[in-house]
C-alpha cells in the first residue's frame, strides 16, 4: 500500500462537457492490482480467464471486488468498509478496512502530480494492445507512476465505489484506467468507463485501497 497525501483533482466526462472538482483526504492505494493469488487466497476461488498467480484478477464483477473487501479486512483484523444487505451496499468511511478507491482517488493516483493524460510514455508504463499480444502480464512489469504506483493505464481496468450517471445508467459502476485489449486512446488518466456491478469480463480486474 503507497500512503497518498491530501489534495484535490478535477474530473472530467466528455459525455457530459462537465467538470468538477474534489478534494481528497490522505488514503492508501495498493501499489499494483489484486493478483490472482491474493485472490486466491482471501477467497478460494480463481475466476480468471487466464491464468498466472502474479497476473492481476480479472473476470471479476463489481460485486465480487466489495466481498474482496470485506474479507481481507477480516482476514487483516481490520473493520470492514463495508455493509451488505441483499443487493444494497453502504460505505463507511470510518472504517479502517480495505475498500475500492473512488473514482477521485484513482485519477489522483494515477497522475501523481502531472497533468497530461498520462504519466509517461505508454508503452513504458502500460499493457495494452499495441504491446500486449492481446493478454494480461505480470503485475509491476512496467514502470510505475512518480508515487511508486504500477499498472494505473493498461493491463486491466480498475473497478472504482462511484455510481457512473444514476440518471441515466441506473446502478452502473465507474471504471478506470484501460486494459490490455485497449487501443491507446483509452488508456488516459482522464477517461471513464462504466458496466453494471454484475459484469465480469477478463480485462477488468480491481486495486484496494484504505481510508486515512
Amino acid at each position: 500500500m503507497v500512503r497518498i497525501a491530501a489534495g484535490q483533482v478535477t474530473l472530467s466526462d466528455r459525455r457530459t462537457q462537465r467538470r468538477w472538482s474534489v478534494p481528497l483526504r490522505p488514503y492508501e492505494i495498493a501499489a499494483v492490482p489484486v493478483t490472482q493469488a491474493q485472490y486466491a487466497q482471501v477467497t478460494g476461488a480463481r475466476p480468471s480467464a487466464a491464468g498466472g498467480d502474479r497476473r492481476p484478477v480479472e473476470s471479476v464483477s463489481w460485486w465480487d471486488a466489495i466481498r474482496f473487501c470485506n474479507a481481507l479486512s477480516r482476514q487483516s483484523a481490520l473493520t470492514p468498509a463495508y455493509r451488505l444487505d441483499g443487493d444494497r451496499v453502504d460505505w463507511e468511511p470510518t472504517a479502517d478496512g480495505f475498500r475500492l478507491p473512488t473514482e477521485a482517488e484513482w485519477e489522483y493516483a494515477c497522475r501523481a502530480g502531472t497533468t497530461g493524460p498520462r504519466y509517461g510514455p505508454l508503452d513504458d508504463i502500460a499493457w495494452y494492445r499495441g504491446n500486449s499480444a492481446e493478454r494480461s502480464h505480470t503485475v509491476g512489469g512496467k514502470q510505475p507512476n512518480a508515487w511508486g504506483l504500477y499498472d494505473m493505464l493498461g493491463n486491466v481496468w480498475n473497478w472504482c465505489w462511484d455510481v457512473y450517471d444514476a440518471e441515466v445508467y441506473g446502478s452502473y459502476r465507474v471504471l478506470r484506467g484501460g486494459g490490455w485489449f485497449d487501443e491507446q486512446w483509452s488508456c488516459r488518466a482522464s477517461v471513464r468507463r462504466r458496466s453494471h456491478p454484475t459484469f465480469t469480463v477478463d480485462d477488468v480486474g480491481f486495486r484496494v485501497a484504505r481510508s486515512g
